[in-house]
């Protein structure tokens, strides 16, 4: 049932009826569609008519070749990621990506993008991230034999950058606004394979959130049924955009009867795709303030995010880094530690306040050892203890 992968092409999601060949990857939006203002981004089109519906009924497991007919094709070997635990919550399931193995749902998505990259025969690969997505690009390109280059911000958390060169990476800590434009030039001089975005407004990586899809099948089998909601972090909203479309791809093989309202989750800091959505624009960029929640921190949208909540019914929920504090806080207590961005899902859902018809998923992204001041702590030494010391 596994198979070899069923990806067709590319279609710009600016214009349907503009396609392109699958190879190579349009990393910097669709040549056709895009303007000066907003970039339209690419999506993967498959051959849903050879798709083996006996491929949902098999267990999630680790290692996203499990799903290879509704993925581009992955040549990269796997770290075993994907088939991360669904652990009840309350009143809600929480998805914790953190188990996979970079610690961070981004481990999806670069196990696609790296199987680009061998696929496009590119020396190398770069990517500009201060966080998870850096060290997750890191890890699969050595996984790959392929060398990559991170650029992070100078203001990285420490722990951070020795996770990225743990891997070997060339890592670079440079000014935010000159990490786009180095970017492109290792791009265009040394033809390393960008798997960051370069667009005006987002579109990364095409084959990113196909990645990602792999959390919709996962809930699926794993709930039993579709959720009513889906509540998820959001930065670039390709994550948010990925398991929209992987529930839409089981409406539409007829393995399920609905799909679930999507909740983007993004910091009160920014909030990009609320403007979009709000205005009904198709993007938007927008004036970014102080936030710790560096994970979800973006001044720039994209289109995906906007097809997602729009298409499904759902809402954009703006949430501040006290609500994800105490949201962290709640998961710590049950014994899940989560990066301040990835709360960002139970935060929204805990603003939003609102029954469901059926199970609530909250997305959780990313290992708590990531945040800002981690491991810069000094606690006390207790040099002769007493038991009460020792009482919580």
């Amino acid at each position: 049932m596994n198979g070899p992968s069923l990806a067709l092409r590319q279609r710009s999601m600016g214009d349907l009826s503009a396609e392109f060949p699958l190879f190579p990857p349009l990393t910097r939006g669709c040549p056709k569609t895009s303007t000066d203002e907003i970039a339209f981004p690419l999506d993967v089109v498959y051959d849903y008519a050879k798709v083996d519906r006996r491929l949902f009924e098999q267990a999630p497991g680790p290692d996203l070749a499990r799903w290879s007919p509704l993925l581009p094709p992955l040549d990269a070997p796997t770290l075993g990621e994907g088939g991360t635990p669904l652990v009840p919550f309350g009143d809600v399931h929480v998805k914790d990506e953190s188990r996979n193995p970079t610690w961070s749902h981004k481990d999806r998505l670069n196990r696609v993008a790296v199987s680009a990259a061998l696929a496009s025969g590119a020396p190398g690969v770069v990517v500009a991230s201060s966080g998870n997505h850096g060290a997750s690009a890191a890890a699969y390109a050595a996984r790959a034999g392929l060398p990559a280059i991170v650029l992070a911000s100078a203001d990285s958390p420490p722990a951070v950058q020795a996770f990225l060169r743990a891997y070997g990476a060339k890592v670079v800590s440079v000014p935010g606004e000159k990490r786009w434009p180095l970017l492109r030039e290792i791009v265009d001089r040394l033809g390393y394979h960008p798997v960051s975005n370069q667009t005006v407004t987002h579109t990364g990586h095409p084959f990113g959130p196909e990645g990602y899809k792999t959390i919709a099948y996962e809930l699926f089998l794993q709930l039993g049924e579709v959720p009513a909601a889906v509540f998820t972090p959001t930065g670039y909203a390709e994550l948010l955009y990925g398991v929209w479309k992987g529930f839409t791809e089981l409406h539409l093989l007829g393995v399920t009867e609905r799909t679930p309202r999507m909740f983007s989750c993004e910091t009160a800091a920014g909030g990009p795709h609320a403007k979009a959505l709000a205005a009904g624009l198709p993007a938007a960029v927008v004036e970014l303030g102080p936030t710790d929640a560096y994970g979800v921190a973006g001044s720039v949208g994209g289109h995906r995010g906007v097809v997602a909540v729009r298409d499904s019914g759902g809402e954009a929920v703006l949430v501040t880094d006290e609500e994800m504090r105490r949201a962290q806080r709640e998961l710590a207590r049950a014994g899940l530690w989560q990066e301040l961005s990835g709360t960002a899902g139970l935060a929204g859902h805990r603003r939003l306040r609102r029954d469901f018809d059926g199970p609530v998923v909250c997305i959780a992204t990313s290992s708590g050892f990531k945040d800002l001041g981690v491991g810069g702590e000094r606690y006390p030494v207790l040099e002769d203890p007493t038991l009460d010391d020792l009482i919580p």
